[in-house]
């Protein structure tokens, strides 16, 4: 990347004329090693094909793509001509900036120059300038433009505090590219200040790339330091470009006018009281730049000449971002976009030109603007003849089995009840604003009692909590004053409130936060229930027997309005299953399957299905054989489960005396104790994080201790096994922000990011080892991928224990990682045992996210190359004489149980509601038939192999 440095710059040199100038750049140039001897050919003959004056006393010579293959290095060199040199037709250079670059560098080079090229008196201050540090601050300290659009305003987001109105803001920023990574954390460490009205100012300079200003409004009233939240201002701050924004902003403050802000739903209005950029509604068209090396000068001014010969204003910007739109006509401003080849361009023009500007400029700029351009390589190709077209959607035929994502455990028989989401038909315009208002306003009534009855009517604590987050969403007064607006525009009830929430719900996702993403699902079902009731669209009837809903993804009142005794099983074509709808499924007890594919949709109603809940498989009408051996599977495992509960205090031993320990997964303190009612033999994960979940801040070294200490007051003895803190990149903390990952899932998260924070690892440690008190302690170090990595934590600990005796403490590591497998010899020299995240590894070993939504059925813990994993990391620590568990959802599968045992893992740990049955799983064999089975599945070429091969156990 090019950048400018003070020792590029020669100072007080002349020439006779512009062959002399570039003939010196040229010297200059080979003299210092960038470039090899001819280039100087290549700025003469980039001079022949367009000037490269850009104005303001400012040339950029530069080589042709030909004379690239003589430049060494990048880098450029500046040259100060105070008597000037005429660059052609009048113009006068007082500064020329030789480039040479081997691609098309130079455009952030000419990004740098167009803040300064817009300063009035700039070559006569370039002309003057006495020093190379002279030349910098004119060319880089002049003002930026301060970044306020439509793009930059959030209303009405659904955040629960300020800290998380801070890091939408600085997402807001990010995608604008106004900032760089590290500053949401220099934002939430500085002191916002109360403008009055509920409004708020927040601001840093750290990490900041232009300036920028975002606006943001809650979905909800909120409270800051005792005083209202209903919006706030987050400033990127660099140099003065604020401060007029800021001095309008006040005279709004004094003339009583912040409840404007404070109390927006549109946008377009929040930017007509600040005077920011708006988008216009005119006519444009977008397509490619072709030109190999981007927009550069001698496209750039070809495209502002054609522009000004047209009486009206044209405008150009970046397709498909956060860059406002910039004046066709400014070479400056065109420059500064930094557009490279194959990005999509939308020109904008105002209406009464748009016909005959539009397209001008489309075939100029198709054409090469000047240059000679080649075609854009085409995205999507015409298929080959010879190659056959993709197979089309069928329905599955009877009697065929197909395997999906279990969201939900059990078996259910039934017909197949088909609930296909319906079509709404509805007038655009309304009769009246009065008429239309009560008329929707009577259909959120009517939802609103629906909702409540559910959540009167709902024993699980999950349901009652999606459903209350929907009577607010559907109470929320800023969504309703953007439909009233509406409404008095002269639209209907339908379609006021049908495009008022799509475009809430849009807004949500284009923030790209899994748990955003969710509440706009949440609204769209909502949404889709008022409008039901809006048009009079009853449901559809369901059949008097139990039935299998079919659906092509579920929402969550979908599923919460269902008679329990009435729908047997639930599947769906699309989904994943960590979706609200999955999370009400397993809390009404009803079996469900997700993701089994498009060709369930076409199933003929009626027809009869299985549905294997614990094994994620569905069986298409089928026979009677098949019928009566899942209704004898559902009624031996009914027995087995009420057998279990009778002995799931006794140990698990296999019938020749192998002793399995059975412990618990752990995500709160409360459930410890009931862990241990249900037959835990210890706590073999304790998810740590909920603690600072639970916390706007940080936890302290009291808070923690105390919550460690009710674990190991309710095990009585029991061993605990206590993950330090495992968050960042999928699952940040509100207070402690991370970097925007591409791929969350392969970036600073789990040790990684705690050795980062050493004082908050340290603060951890100390408050598991007070709390311990003698009593058994085992902490695990999550996402651990490297023997450094480890000894950095083990360090950490080690160093906590010298200062706090332990009288049992262990130390070791999650093997979720497949590294961290592969060089378990290695690591089972040094940790004193490896307990296996099933979850995390299966993803990691099959590169499938685990919460796909047509591939997660793939991602299966019993995949061979997964067993592998685990098998070395038994082989490995046994070797040594280390103990393996294993805390992952595989753990607390009756089918993986023996195969988990023959391998040689010594612990299991699941949810707590499991450990009845699996302790009985592990009674039902001998050892020795284990490690067979074990042995045998490693040789086989798939996960349903494996499966086929363990049910015949």
């Amino acid at each position: 990347m090019l950048e400018l440095t003070a020792g590029q710059i020669s100072m007080g040199l002349v020439a006779a004329d512009k062959a002399c100038a570039l003939r010196m750049l040229a010297e200059r140039l080979e003299g210092d090693g960038l470039v090899a001897a001819g280039y100087l050919a290549g700025l003469e003959a980039r001079e022949t094909q367009g000037s490269t004056f850009l104005g303001q006393g400012i040339a950029i010579p530069h080589g042709t793509p030909q004379t690239r293959e003589l430049v060494f290095n990048t880098g450029v060199r500046l040259m100060q001509f105070p008597e000037g040199v005429d660059w052609g037709g009048g113009q006068i250079v007082y500064l020329a900036i030789g480039i040479a670059a081997k691609s098309d560098e130079h455009l952030r080079l000419l990004q740098i120059l167009t803040r300064a090229l817009g300063e009035a008196d700039l070559g006569s201050e370039l002309r003057q300038a006495q020093t190379p540090e002279d030349i910098l601050k004119l060319l880089q300290g002049a003002p930026q433009e301060l970044a306020l659009d439509d793009q930059l305003i959030g209303l009405g987001l659904a955040v629960d505090d300020y800290d998380e109105l801070v890091l939408q803001a600085a997402r807001l920023l990010r995608r604008a590219e106004c900032v760089e990574g590290g500053f949401a954390a220099a934002l939430l460490q500085g002191e916002p200040l109360p403008l009055g009205d509920g409004l708020w100012w927040l601001h840093s300079d750290q990490a900041v790339q232009r300036p920028g200003l975002a606006y943001l409004t809650p979905d909800k009233p909120l409270r800051y330091l005792d005083q209202p939240l209903n919006g706030l201002f987050c400033l990127a701050s660099l140099g003065d470009a604020h401060l007029a924004l800021l001095e309008r902003l006040c005279a709004l403050l004094i003339e009583g006018r912040g409840r404007e802000l404070a109390r927006a739903t549109q946008r377009r209005a929040v930017l007509e009281v600040l005077g920011g950029e708006l988008q216009p509604d005119w006519p444009s068209v977008r397509l490619p730049l072709p030109n190999a090396h981007g927009l550069h000068a001698r496209p750039a001014k070809e495209l502002a000449q054609l522009a000004k010969t047209f009486e009206g204003e044209i405008r150009l910007r970046l397709a498909d971002s956060a860059t406002a739109a910039v004046s066709a006509k400014s070479l400056s401003k065109l420059l500064g976009l930094g557009i490279r080849r194959g990005q999509i361009i939308e020109i904008i023009a105002e209406p009464a030109i748009a016909d005959a500007a539009l397209p001008a400029l489309k075939a100029a700029i198709e054409q090469g603007l000047g240059e000679e351009v080649e075609p854009l390589p085409v995205n999507v190709q015409a298929m080959p003849e010879d190659e056959p077209a993709a197979p089309p959607i069928v329905a599955p035929a009877s009697g065929s089995q197909l395997q999906a994502v279990s969201a939900a455990p059990g078996i259910a028989v039934g017909p197949a009840h088909m609930h296909r989401q319906q079509e709404f038909d509805y007038p655009l315009r309304g009769e009246s604003p009065g008429v239309e208002r009560e008329r929707l306003q009577q259909a959120i009534d009517h939802v609103h009692g629906e909702i409540e009855a559910l959540v009167l009517r709902s024993e699980a604590k999950a349901v009652r909590e999606i459903f209350t987050t929907h009577l607010e969403m559907l109470t929320d007064p800023e969504l309703g004053d953007e439909v009233d607006a509406r409404l008095k525009q002269g639209e209907s009830a339908a379609a006021a409130w049908m495009t008022v929430v799509e475009g809430a719900a849009t807004q949500q996702e284009s923030l790209h936060d899994a748990l955003l993403a969710e509440r706009a699902a949440d609204l769209r079902d909502i949404g889709r229930r008022v409008l039901a009731q809006l048009c009079g669209v009853d449901d559809a009837h369901e059949p008097d027997e139990p039935y299998i809903l079919v659906m092509d993804e579920m929402a969550p009142s979908d599923v919460a309005r269902l008679d329990r005794d009435r729908v047997a099983g639930i599947l769906t074509a699309r989904g994943g299953a960590t979706s609200h709808s999955a999370i009400v499924a397993r809390a009404l007890g009803i079996p469900a399957l997700v993701g089994a594919g498009a060709g369930v949709l076409l199933l003929e109603p009626r027809t009869p299905l299985l549905l294997d809940g614990q094994r994620g498989r569905l069986v298409v009408a089928p026979d009677a054989e098949q019928l009566q051996r899942a209704r004898q599977e559902q009624e031996g495992r009914q027995h087995r489960l009420q057998l279990a509960d009778v002995h799931k205090q006794e140990p698990a031993l296999t019938h020749d005396g192998h002793r399995v320990e059975i412990c618990a997964n752990l995500g709160d303190c409360a459930g410890a104790a009931k862990a241990v009612a249900q037959g835990a033999e210890g706590v073999g994960l304790l998810r740590t994080e909920f603690i600072f979940m639970a916390h706007p801040q940080a936890p302290d070294l009291a808070t923690q201790e105390t919550e460690y200490r009710r674990v190991f007051d309710a095990l009585d003895g029991r061993p605990l096994v206590a993950r330090t803190l495992d968050v960042g990149g999928d699952k940040p903390l509100p207070y402690w922000p991370v970097a925007e990952e591409e791929n969350p899932f392969l970036g600073v998260r789990g040790v990684r990011l705690t050795l980062q924070r050493p004082k908050l690892m340290e603060t951890q440690l100390r408050a598991l080892m007070r709390a311990s008190e003698g009593r058994p302690l085992r902490i695990m170090f999550p996402m651990v991928g490297t023997v450094e990595e480890w000894r950095q934590a083990r360090e950490m600990a080690l160093k906590v224990a010298a200062e706090i005796p332990q009288a049992d403490l262990q130390l070791g590591i999650m093997v979720e990682v497949p590294s961290a497998a592969l060089i378990a010899p290695v690591l089972a020299r040094e940790v004193d045992f490896f307990s296996i995240g099933t979850n995390d590894l299966t993803q990691y070993c099959l590169a499938i996210d685990r919460g796909h939504p047509t591939l997660s059925a793939q991602a299966d813990g019993l995949h061979p190359a997964v067993l592998q994993l685990i098998a070395l990391t038994v082989r490995a620590a046994h070797a040594e004489g280390k103990w393996v568990g294993v805390c992952g959802e595989l753990a607390g599968d009756p089918l993986a149980v023996p195969l988990l045992v023959g391998l040689g893992v010594d612990e299991l740990s699941l949810s707590a509601s499991g450990i009845a049955e699996v302790k009985a799983r592990v009674r039902e064999f001998n050892l020795s038939a284990a490690r067979e089975l074990a042995e045998s599945a490693l040789g086989l070429e798939s996960a349903a192999a494996v499966r086929e091969l363990a049910e015949r156990f």
